[in-house]
């Protein structure tokens, strides 16, 4: 392995090991971070920058211990609140960040090309912070290489984001592309299978039995993945769903398909 891969694959979960750095979109202006687990793991990323990490005196308690980049602004709940949007359930936490330096597809192509078994999420115009959070939390938790989104209709890197994610933003690729079709392309060049994930389709994920390099495509909630994203999947697969419930909140639907590949794995 060149000490390019060497440090590129740092910038991956190992699947089967714990996750290490993640990547986000690049580029923006700074943003910030709150909540425990969000802002705790960003403190922990070495390839984070900041700018300010300001706490109450109750939460300032918790970081006691711990080694950090920056030191620690105490202040009262008032002034965290005036900083971040109405709403923000911050415990008392919040830093400012520059974004993640960016990735490209490229990589992911190159690296899912040295493992014999990954799998990649991309998302088709998935545009709630929350939903791609949760995604990113599953993604880390059951091992997966990247997560995949275009450049436009696809939440930034903000606070919300990183909320939802309780800390995978700092252990997952989030993955900006131009354009998803061809980066489904290039995906398959690199040797990965690409299903996506429709309620229409004849087969559930477990029958098509994928193994190896594996690409899972999930679009918006209603609208599902376009014609285009669907017509360059080598599979369509759909979850087996009973009742009266036709499809589930694409959040779930990805942790499910998740844990079914890791299952399989």
């Amino acid at each position: 392995m060149t000490k390019r891969d060497q440090r590129d694959d740092a910038r991956f979960p190992r699947r089967g090991g714990p996750p290490r750095s993640g990547g986000g979109g690049g580029g923006g202006a700074s943003f910030w971070l709150y909540g425990t687990h969000a802002v705790t793991a960003a403190l922990a990323n070495s390839e984070r920058r900041f700018r300010r990490l300001i706490a109450t005196a109750e939460a300032a308690k918790g970081l006691a211990g711990l080694r950090l980049p920056l030191p620690v602004e105490t202040v009262e709940r008032a002034e965290i609140d005036r900083l971040l949007l109405p709403g923000s359930v911050h415990q008392g936490l919040a830093v400012l960040v520059e974004p993640l330096a960016a990735l490209a597809i490229e990589d992911v192509a190159r690296l899912g090309s040295l493992r014999p078994s990954c799998v990649v999420v991309v998302l088709d115009q998935v545009t709630d912070p929350h939903n791609v959070g949760a995604i990113l939390r599953s993604a880390a938790a059951f091992g997966a290489l990247a997560v995949v989104v275009p450049d436009r209709h696809a939440p930034e890197e903000t606070g919300a984001l990183a909320k939802a994610a309780s800390g995978a933003l700092e252990r997952m690729p989030l993955v900006r592309v131009t354009n998803v079709v061809r980066a489904l392309d290039e995906l398959k060049q690199a040797g990965f299978w690409v299903a996506g994930l429709a309620a229409d389709a004849p087969k559930t994920l477990a029958e098509i039995k994928l193994t190896g390099r594996i690409v899972i495509a999930l679009g918006a909630e209603g609208e599902g993945l376009r014609r285009l994203t669907r017509e360059h999947c080598d599979h369509l697969a759909r979850l087996p769903m009973g009742g009266e419930m036709e499809s589930l909140n694409v959040s779930n639907a990805a942790a499910v398909a998740l844990y079914e590949l890791a299952r399989d794995g």
